[in-house]
Order: structure tokens, then C-alpha cells, then sequence
């Protein structure tokens, strides 16, 4: 029997796989390719990142690109290291409870949690003997994603896509529990068995009367978090912050910037706000997952129009700049050795 979570997945588009979006557009991606004369010209759109960003890159190398004032407080902890190092390294990045912690290499908020205390932390490192980030937990009230281009023979650049993310949250009302409050909650109801996970026992506890839960802190679509198209706060000034942006990092020209902030005025002129996460050739413009207020066929249009700005940005820079385009051997072979890596984190979840 199938449930009503399951039809809600079937029928609304938004919960789609992945595959869904771009195996309709593969032969425009060929096309490219043909005209670009080469199968792995999307290699050469951002050098200063690893093949571009195409999901194997350093997370924490990347983000070091990011000027200190923009970028949370991070350190790379490497596995089995012994646990007081670490925590000695935490404390001299001042770094304190809450935080964050995540894969250095992964995508969709996979094994993201926030990480309350010692006895977590040495468990989560436990749990997972990989390349971690320990991260600072930022306070700032919001979090975007805005997707930015610029040609390297060109001094400005565009934004296509500013993406609000609204974290899922229910209200209390004195008298059920969390877990009936997120079973009567149209959105928070499918994400069920993630927030068995998260809350755990709390999950029989009883809100007060219009308290206000948060049930995830990360802002990844599979982690319940809502994509709303924000297209309509694009302006020359939000322009004009990324210009400045993508000229201090040098060599990062495509890809879309995760980011927190407070008020939209001040990221608008560049003030107050933190980058989590800096995305390569393999980011989405992610305001097409608000299915509310856009359509299946307009989100497969919009890939496509980024992947003819990507065409154009890496094949200048092939031309212009010289930076040549990584082997297709190479590519696949760093490809095959992401979803082994990818298989592998998961079974540890």
C-alpha cells in the first residue's frame, strides 16, 4: 500500500531524484561538448577551485579562498587524530558549542549535524574516519543561496538565481506532542524519519503554547529545509557584492555562494553575512525546487541556460587565460572515485 508520503513524492515534482532533472537535458549537455570540441570543457570554469568544483574539490580548502572577514570560523580535523588535539584546536579557532560538523567532501547536507557537546563530537568523529570540518554555528537569522557568473574577460557579472531557504519548524499549542505536531504538518510529516533521528526522545515532549520548534538547523532540501525563489531581490548592488566577491578570490567565476545573514539590505551592500560554502560546475540555481511558484519544464530550462554560461565561461578561459581542460579519462576517473567515496559515507550513516 502505498502511503500518503510516498504519493506526496510521487506527485509533486520538487521531491523528484535528481536524475529527473538532467538525464531530459543530456543532449543539450552534448551539444555543448561538441561545440566546445572537447567532452570535460566545463573543467576550465573555475581554476582556482579543484576540476572546477565538480563535487570532489575540498570543502575547506575552497572555503579558505573566501576573505577571512566572510568565512566562518573552521578547522579540518583528519581521522583517527587524537581527540584532545583536536579539541585544542577547536578552542585556539574559538571555536564553542553549538557547532557544526560535516564531510569535507559531500553534498546534500549529508552526515551535516550540529553537534552540542564534547561526548557528541568525539562520537560523531568516531562514527564517521573521515575528512571532517569543525565549523562554527552562526546566529545570523537567515540563509540564501545566490548563483553567480562572470566572464573572465568581462569585469561584471550576473546573478541568475537567489534562492531563500526556509527552515521547517512547527508551533505548539500546549497540548501535543512534537511528533504529533510534525505528523499534522503538510511538509514536516515527510521528513519523519530524519526527525526521529535528530530529536529522538523529545519527540513525545509537549511544546508550550505557540512555541516555536526548529526542527533542522542545516539548510539542505533533504533535511526538510524549503527553497523558495527569491529572483526578485536581484539587483545591481547584490551584483556589485559579488563582483567584488569573485574578483578577491580570483579564478572562481561560475557557481553558487551558501551564505548566512541577518538583514538582506546589509548582504545587498555587502555587510554582515558569512559564507558557508562555495559551489562549483556541479551547483544547481536551486530556486527552481519552489515548485510553488515554478514549473517542472521552466527548472529544466533554467539548468540549461546555466550550462550555456558555463559553456561560455570555460571555453573563454581555455582561450583567454589558457587553462586547460582536464582529460576526460582524469574527469571520469575522479567521477568513479566520488561515488565510491559517496557509497562509502553513506553505509556509515
Amino acid at each position: 500500500m502505498i502511503s500518503k508520503i510516498n504519493i506526496e513524492k510521487i506527485v509533486n515534482w520538487e521531491y523528484w531524484p535528481s536524475s529527473m532533472f538532467y538525464i531530459p537535458n543530456l543532449p543539450y549537455a552534448f551539444y555543448l561538448a561538441i561545440k566546445a570540441k572537447h567532452p570535460a570543457f566545463f573543467s576550465a570554469a573555475n581554476p582556482a577551485i579543484k576540476s572546477s568544483g565538480n563535487g570532489t574539490e575540498s570543502k575547506f580548502l575552497t572555503i579558505q579562498l573566501v576573505p577571512e572577514k566572510y568565512r566562518p570560523k573552521s578547522v579540518l580535523v583528519k581521522p583517527n587524530t587524537n581527540f584532545e588535539k583536536i579539541i585544542e584546536e577547536i578552542q585556539s579557532n574559538q571555536i564553542s558549542f553549538p557547532l557544526i560538523a560535516k564531510p569535507d567532501i559531500g553534498f546534500r547536507g549529508l552526515l551535516v549535524e550540529k553537534i552540542n557537546s564534547l561526548d557528541q563530537l568525539k562520537k560523531y568523529l568516531k562514527n564517521y574516519p573521515i575528512d571532517i570540518i569543525v565549523q562554527e554555528f552562526l546566529e545570523h537569522e537567515n540563509e540564501c543561496g545566490i548563483f553567480y557568473h562572470r566572464k573572465p574577460n568581462e569585469a561584471k557579472g550576473y546573478i541568475s538565481s537567489v534562492t531563500l531557504k526556509k527552515f521547517i519548524s512547527v508551533v505548539g499549542n500546549g497540548k501535543s506532542s512534537l511528533r504529533e505536531l510534525i505528523i499534522k504538518d503538510e511538509r514536516a510529516q515527510l521528513y519523519i524519519d530524519l526527525f526521529e533521528k535528530i530529536h529522538g526522545s523529545n519527540l513525545e515532549n509537549i511544546p508550550n503554547l505557540n512555541e516555536k520548534i526548529k526542527l533542522s538547523v542545516v539548510g539542505n532540501h533533504s533535511k526538510g529545509t524549503q527553497f523558495i525563489n527569491g529572483n526578485h531581490l536581484i539587483s545591481k548592488k547584490l551584483e556589485q557584492t559579488f563582483d567584488n566577491l569573485s574578483k578577491s578570490i580570483g579564478g572562481w567565476y561560475y557557481g553558487r555562494v551558501d551564505l548566512k545573514y541577518n538583514s538582506f539590505d546589509d548582504l545587498e551592500n555587502g555587510k554582515d553575512f558569512k559564507v558557508l560554502e562555495i559551489n562549483g560546475i556541479i551547483a544547481e540555481p536551486t530556486h527552481i525546487y519552489d515548485s510553488k511558484n515554478y514549473s517542472y519544464f521552466k527548472a529544466l530550462k533554467a539548468i540549461r541556460t546555466h550550462w550555456k554560461s558555463l559553456f561560455y565561461i570555460s571555453t573563454q578561459n581555455h582561450e583567454i587565460n589558457k587553462i586547460p581542460y582536464k582529460t576526460p579519462k582524469n574527469f571520469i576517473h575522479e567521477m568513479f572515485l566520488l561515488r565510491k567515496y559517496i557509497s562509502s559515507i553513506k553505509k556509515l550513516n
